[in-house]
């Protein structure tokens, strides 16, 4: 097999140098990805670009049935939950090997969960930014027997079958940790249907197929992830047959690929939100007035029909639409209104100071942000509002928003891909979320009413309840604004005619197990 992909990544490598004659081997799956992967360790990333590829070199004790956010077993076959929802019992798939060849059993699950929530763990750096939040309710993992495990959390949490299938959750080999340490990041081990080969930086991600897949072998010999930052460059790939897939096509490039008979195009409508974060701690957006003026001033409906040419709808609060359940269809889209804004602006006494905007070259979900941003530019210039644009590549960014924006910033574009309604308002809108707590609140808002819904509504078991949490939630946070809400994408994705069984998911992951060629 090792001198079969040799070849194979041979005339892989052959087609990339020459893109007009390009044609990417029949054994390999070449996926253009929109940055260089931070990390491949799951419990180190935050970034859907990342969790890409790690959801087909890991697996997780749950995960989501195919096309929705639904739970089902993974490497847990199936669970018991107690009566106060506190204690969750997890019986453990037998026979199942980590890349590296060592065995998962509950140990290795207690492992993967005391490295991330310990902080005393011997290898518990794990970044300055882990979603360990996901599992702040987890107060002690115990290895009942080899196969069997169970948690006991500090109070009753909804979404945690959810979050265990989230990246987050993903199970990795506690041998490869302890003899990588600090590089296991760019040495990964799962028990995934992938299994890494070699990362060359900045320009491809190997893994090949797991022959003793514990839910059968993969057709693929082997997955190539390709950063190609800009979206020109990967069109280009993708037109002249140096990528099998190509996701985040720029909306106007997607009629181009629909009336072309060697592509397939897919669109899906998916929990997203596309916003822009306002420094609320100090500066102008530190007034209600000036955040609800931005809003307004901002021409939200151009953005989505001339930028993102229809590929994504007007954002009207936190929540995403496509949690239908949790949704407040009562709250309306901020209009495009930039005489309200000078009016909010006067009234707050704005004095023309001058902001700072955080722009990112593409990333996660983040919808053609230069020129979105340009746009805002234009539009907050128009009502008086002088905006100074710096713009940095996507993981830079993030080491700038992410620690958050007090002294460095007014503004930054962010988007989120989530799997419960509860995920991204408490990382990021709760005060407890401040970034100097370890949350991804960067624009340091706060409201006690907030923290108080949300606490609840993570808590309640009854999911009416938890609605009425969240849309109650949804109100305050439009009134306050510490966002401009911008859009909601519909993802997309193209592939090679020849592609076979490629699916979009409501997660925003893309699941290549079964994925092949004719």
């Amino acid at each position: 097999m090792k001198t079969m992909l040799a070849a194979a990544l041979t005339a892989a490598s052959l087609a990339f140098a020459a893109p007009a004659v390009a044609q990417t081997p029949a054994e390999v799956l070449v996926i253009g990805q929109i940055a260089e992967p931070k990390s491949l360790d799951p419990h180190a990333v935050t970034a859907v670009n990342d969790f890409r590829i790690l959801v087909n070199v890991y697996d997780g004790l749950t995960r989501y049935k195919d096309g929705t956010l639904e739970v089902e077993p993974s490497l847990a076959e199936s669970w018991d939950i107690s009566d106060d929802g506190t204690t969750y019992t997890f019986k453990l798939r037998e026979g199942v090997t980590f890349h590296d060849g060592s065995p998962f059993n509950a140990e290795a699950v207690k492992f993967n969960f005391d490295r991330m929530l310990n902080e005393d763990h011997p290898y518990h750096d794990t970044g300055p930014f882990p979603l360990s939040f996901f599992f702040s309710s987890v107060e002690e993992v115990t290895a009942v027997d080899d196969l069997t495990v169970e948690f006991q959390l500090s109070e009753s949490y909804a979404p945690f079958l959810s979050n265990l299938a989230y990246p987050t959750g993903l199970i990795v080999s506690p041998e490869a940790v302890k003899e990588h340490g600090a590089d296991f990041g760019r040495n990964p081990s799962g028990t995934g249907a992938y299994k890494f080969e070699e990362w060359e930086a900045n320009a491809r991600v190997v893994v090949t197929r797991n022959e003793d897949y514990w839910d059968g072998a993969p057709p693929m010999e082997a997955l190539i992830y390709r950063p190609i930052t800009d979206a020109n460059t990967r069109i280009a790939e993708m037109l002249s047959g140096g990528l099998d897939i190509m996701v985040e096509v720029p909306p106007d490039s997607l009629q181009q690929f629909r009336g072309d008979e060697e592509f397939q195009v897919y669109e899906q409508a998916g929990p997203h939100v596309w916003f822009l974060i306002l420094n609320a701690k100090e500066g102008p957006f530190a007034d209600k007035l000036i955040r609800q003026a931005a809003n307004y001033a901002i021409n939200k409906q151009a953005l989505v029909e001339n930028i993102l040419q229809g590929t994504a709808d007007v954002a009207a609060g936190p929540t995403p639409p496509a949690f239908a359940w949790a949704y407040n269809d009562s709250l309306e889209p901020y209009p495009y209104d930039p005489e309200k804004a000078k009016a909010l602006l006067e009234e707050a006494g704005y004095d023309g100071a001058e902001l700072t905007f955080y722009v990112t070259e593409g990333g996660s979900g983040m919808l053609d942000p230069v020129a979105m941003g340009t746009a805002i530019q234009a539009d907050l210039q128009a009502v008086g509002m002088t905006t100074n644009i710096e713009t940095y590549e996507w993981n830079t960014f993030l080491g700038k928003v992410n620690p958050g924006l007090e002294g460095k910033a007014d503004m930054a574009e962010m988007a989120w891909m989530t799997n419960d309604p509860d995920t991204l308002p408490f990382l990021a809108l709760r005060s407890e979320a401040w970034p100097d707590k370890g949350g991804f609140n960067s624009g340091y808002y706060a409201n006690e009413k907030v923290d108080e819904l949300l606490n609840e509504a993570r808590a309640a078991t009854d999911q009416a309840r938890r609605a009425e949490l969240y849309k109650e939630m949804q109100e305050i946070v439009h009134e306050e604004a510490p966002w401009v809400f911008v859009a909601n994408w519909k993802q997309n994705a193209v592939t090679g005619e020849n592609v076979e069984n490629f699916k979009l998911q409501p997660s925003f992951f893309l699941m290549l197990q079964d994925v092949g060629k004719n």
